[in-house]
């Protein structure tokens, strides 16, 4: 005989009194059915790092499988804590853009070893809980200006978008022009486009989990055409020995540079988990007044997070905004939450689907990621949609905003988008009469990103 959900009775997997008293149900008017639900929701909708965090990190050196392991159990964690300390349903999980700046950034490009890299994460995470426990991370906030605030996510984006179209084969280098159209008739470059087609329709349409169906989707008829290699879907976890407490503390007075790198780690973790708290809380009506109740726990949730996940074996652990599609499917508390983390663990427990959809397949001595390469371009899209909020009648405020954006994918770096932004406004305001405006703070940065040119 079968039951439908609707009537099934939840209670008797909870305890109604335990849950009523970690989560006020009653005072938020919801009950656990409904939680339980929009916890699904989020993790549909945020799912796909759990496929593309072992790809990326992958690339830097790191055993894939640990790095699986390592994401579920780091995204579980912070969840849970951002259940039980702030009572929120939003859920966390490694960053897009901050795996990235660890992969293409500081290993590939500075070359630091992932180890130390993964230090480097360890040491902005403890500097952000000291910075959570006295209060100091929410001032901070306020010194860097909007249209920095509003670039920077649209300057990531673009740089993910870029490896993206280079993981599809879409975009290749050239000797010239350095980038070009690449052979969009090859096999592994139309099955990315047909992924990136099938995503863009259900964006378009709504669909919750639009990433993770078009994952679904692509990698079957990859299946189907013999690119991609089915290996079963479930298997006993891969182990973490090779990632865990593998860190290794760098010696940042030898080696000056990796406090630029700590330093944006911590930079990019700091406005990433603000701005998503923000934006989640604002839509889901719990600013008050201009402040978020709890904020402090949330923000330490976050926090304790990153300092675990490098101890793990993974990047900086971050609030996701694909949080508001649970909220927007009726999740009002911690519950969500919880919800979305016993996913995350039973997620472990699928490394034969993950090595599936982040196969590479390597074509005139390049290797393409078909199945992973849609999904980049379109959270590449979803981030650009913070550059409708810059000020370009203003001109101090524009160009900044424009060299932060322009700059990081160009350069692939992170670091140099955020320094010609903070750099480009400082100047701008002087010489338009606006210096005393500027927080003492961001000359102090501008005058460090100069100086970086000039003796590093």
């Amino acid at each position: 005989m079968f039951v439908r959900f609707s009537e099934l009775n939840f209670l008797t997997y909870f305890d109604e009194t335990m849950l009523e008293r970690l989560f006020n149900l009653k005072e938020h008017n919801t009950n656990p059915r409904t939680e339980i639900m929009a916890g699904i929701t989020t993790f549909m909708t945020m799912s796909y790092i759990i496929f593309v965090q072992p790809t990326v990190l992958g690339a830097a050196g790191m055993d894939p499988g640990a790095v699986m392991v390592a994401t579920c159990i780091s995204a579980a964690l912070g969840t849970v804590l951002m259940a039980l300390m702030a009572n929120y349903p939003i859920a966390l999980a490694p960053g897009m853009g901050e795996n990235f700046y660890f992969t293409y950034i500081v290993v590939l490009t500075l070359g630091y070893s992932w180890q130390i890299t993964l230090g480097a994460v360890f040491i902005s995470g403890v500097a952000f809980i000291l910075l959570s426990t006295v209060g100091l991370r929410e001032k901070l906030i306020t010194i860097l200006p909007d249209c920095l605030k509003n670039s920077i996510p649209v300057g990531l984006g673009l740089l993910i978008a870029l490896v993206g179209l280079e993981w599809s084969g879409i975009v290749v280098s050239h000797p010239v022009t350095y980038v070009t159209l690449g052979d969009i008739t090859s096999t592994p470059t139309l099955l990315s486009i047909l992924g990136l087609i099938i995503m863009a329709i259900l964006f378009a349409r709504r669909i919750k989990g639009a990433i993770l169906i078009g994952f679904i989707i692509t990698a079957v008829v990859g299946l189907i055409i013999g690119l991609v290699e089915f290996k079963g879907v479930l298997a006993a976890p891969p182990s973490l020995d090779s990632t865990l407490f593998k860190l290794e503390i760098p010696n940042i007075f030898a080696n000056p540079e990796l406090l630029t790198v700590i330093f944006i780690f911590l930079f990019l973790d700091l406005f990433d988990t603000v701005g998503t708290l923000v934006g989640v809380s604002q839509s889901a009506g719990y600013m008050k007044n201009g402040k978020l109740p709890r904020a402090r726990g949330a923000l330490l949730s976050d926090a304790i997070s990153t300092t675990t996940g490098a101890l793990l074996g993974t990047s900086t652990v971050t609030a996701y905004i694909e949080s508001t599609t649970g909220i927007s499917a009726g999740g009002k508390t911690g519950l969500t939450s919880i919800v979305v983390a016993l996913l995350f663990i039973l997620a472990i427990f699928i490394n034969p689907l993950v090595q599936l959809i982040g196969a590479g397949y390597e074509i005139n001595g390049i290797t393409l990621y078909p199945v992973i390469a849609p999904a980049l371009i379109m959270i590449g899209a979803m981030m650009f949609k913070n550059i409708v909020n810059i000020d370009w009648e203003d001109y101090t405020e524009s160009i900044p905003a424009f060299l932060t954006l322009l700059i990081m994918p160009l350069a692939f770096s992170i670091t140099q988008g955020i320094s010609f932004g903070v750099i480009s406004y400082v100047l701008l305001k002087i010489v338009r009469g606006k210096g005393k405006n500027i927080h003492w703070l961001l000359y102090l940065f501008a005058a460090l990103f100069i100086a970086k040119y000039i003796w590093l």
